[in-house]
Parts: C-alpha cells; sequence; structure tokens
C-alpha cells in the first residue's frame, strides 16, 4: 500500500482519530483501542485497525506496545504528524473538550485536575444568527431592529455584514451600518425580532472596511514603576522577547485585544503590582480607540 506523506491527504474523518491516536499518546503516555471506542463510537476492531494503519502508513517511529501497561507507548523519536505538541495546543483542546473529557479515557485524567471558568452564554437566537450567516456568505443587505444604549428601545437599521467575531466573552458582527456611514460592530444579544435579507447586494464589502483590513501591531510591556526583578516576571508570564510582546491584529480589533489584557488605555492604576502590563505604542493606537 503506498504510503501517505502529508496529514492533508489523509480522510478528515480519519484525520480526527488520528489526532486523538497523537494526543492521547504524547501528553497522557499510553493508548489503547479504548480510546478511539468512546471517542468515535466504533469497535475495538476498527478501532485496533485505525491504530495499525497510523504506525504503518504514517508514523512507524512514533508508537511502540507497551506489554505491562497493556497499550502504546510513545517512542523517544516521536514526532507529532497531526497535532501541534505544544502545551498550549493540549490546554486548549482541554477546554475546547470540556463536556466530553470526562466521558474519554484518554482525557478523564486531565480532565479531574482540571477547571475551565465558564463564562455566561450570552443569549444568541439562532433565528438571528442564521440570517446574519447567509448575509455574510453572500454579501447581502439585512434590515434588523437592534438596541444599544443610545437606543435602549430599538431602531430599524440597514446593515451589510460581512464577518462575526468572538472577542472571548461576547459574539459580535462587523457590518457597514447604513445610517452611520460607516464600518461598526454590532453584538448579537442586542438583535430584536428576525432579521430580513434584503434581495440587492451591498457594494459596502469586507474589501472597503478599512478598519477591517488594516493591520496593527499591538505592544505590551511590563509597567515601568515595577522593579527590575519584577518586571522579568512579568516578561515571563507573557512570553516576552526583549521586555515586549507583539500583537498582531486588525484595527477594528485593537479594542478588544486590549480588552482582554484588561488594560483601559484611558487610565493608569495606581499600584504597579496591580497594573503590571501597558501598551507601549499606545499613541499610534489612538485612532483605533472608541471615540
Amino acid at each position: 500500500m503506498k504510503r501517505s506523506n502529508t496529514p492533508e491527504s489523509v480522510r478528515w474523518d480519519l484525520a480526527l482519530r488520528y489526532r486523538l491516536i497523537e494526543t492521547v499518546a504524547w501528553w497522557e503516555g499510553r493508548l489503547t483501542t479504548q480510546h478511539l471506542m468512546q471517542s468515535f463510537g466504533i469497535s475495538r476492531q476498527q478501532a485496533s485497525k485505525d491504530i495499525n494503519t497510523y504506525i504503518t502508513e504514517h508514523a512507524p517511529k512514533n508508537l511502540e506496545y507497551d506489554k505491562h501497561l497493556k497499550g502504546y507507548v510513545p517512542s523517544k523519536r516521536f514526532q507529532p504528524r497531526f497535532i501541534d505538541d505544544s502545551a498550549s495546543a493540549y490546554l486548549h483542546l482541554l477546554n475546547q473538550s470540556h463536556d466530553r473529557a470526562p466521558h474519554i479515557e484518554g482525557l478523564a485524567l486531565a480532565y479531574a485536575h482540571t477547571e475551565v471558568l465558564d463564562v455566561p452564554d450570552r443569549s444568541v437566537r439562532p433565528e438571528v444568527l442564521r440570517p446574519l450567516l447567509k448575509a455574510c456568505r453572500e454579501g447581502q443587505r439585512l434590515e434588523c431592529e437592534y438596541v444599544s444604549f443610545t437606543t435602549p428601545d430599538g431602531e430599524t437599521r440597514l446593515i451589510a455584514p460581512h464577518t462575526l467575531v468572538f472577542t472571548g466573552m461576547r459574539w459580535h458582527v462587523r457590518a457597514y451600518c447604513e445610517k452611520n456611514g460607516d464600518y461598526r460592530d454590532f453584538v448579537l444579544s442586542r438583535f430584536r425580532g428576525v432579521p430580513e435579507l434584503m434581495d440587492d447586494l451591498s457594494d459596502n464589502t469586507r474589501e472597503a472596511d478599512t478598519g477591517w483590513n488594516t493591520r496593527v501591531a499591538v505592544i505590551i510591556e511590563p509597567d515601568s514603576r515595577l522593579k527590575a526583578e519584577q518586571r522579568a516576571i512579568v516578561e515571563a508570564d507573557y512570553g516576552m522577547i526583549g521586555g515586549q510582546l507583539e500583537i498582531q491584529t486588525r484595527g477594528a480589533l485593537v479594542q478588544y485585544v486590549l480588552q482582554r489584557y484588561q488594560i483601559d488605555p484611558t487610565k493608569v492604576h495606581a499600584k504597579p503590582t496591580a497594573q503590571q502590563i501597558v501598551v507601549g505604542n499606545l499613541e499610534q493606537l489612538q485612532p483605533w480607540f472608541y471615540k
């Protein structure tokens, strides 16, 4: 049988199984057919076939069978082909598998010693999301009822959505607003009623959104008021290089990046140990702050 040289050439359902094989073997240290059986609802025979196919066709040097552990363990020459072997990738997997992890043997132990902070699930109604997705995909104009702090009773808006964005706390849609004549962010939980798709397409596409298409670097630094040894701790915490963390983003998302790092560009905390980090290129980012 001809060996596949690239993960991209593998059928997607097999690639998912191979990812689990590598994840469990590398991070948990022991892989059995039970892991695949529980995760994908397949038979023991199929699980065994998947493991053997992974070994023979993709990574013959990655796994070794340990008779004492009654399972496969990663060899000293293990080189992942279907996963990112960084610690952050594994932690993200635990986060994404939050609900299923207790039912997956390979993740159960790690999950028992992991707590993921859940944020409240803001109400996003399906009847709002579906037309928004269609408008984004096909470039259609959309009529909707939207509430805000300035119009708490709601008002009709004509918008041209182009991208859904998750900030870590809530979802919003980036769209051209015909009322304001500009591209704005609309929080999904603030739509009222059912948005109505218009028959005509909008000329105000994502390509015309300057804020979206402008790449911006946000520079994060330790608060200069900290002692040298305290700054060193902060630099290590955030993986800074040369005393700086450079975050590449879009102009339209600068404000959200700062919110994720709990930085208020308009205030300076009285205690540097509470502030810890500041924006190093605040002046250059001014055009992207909310007015």
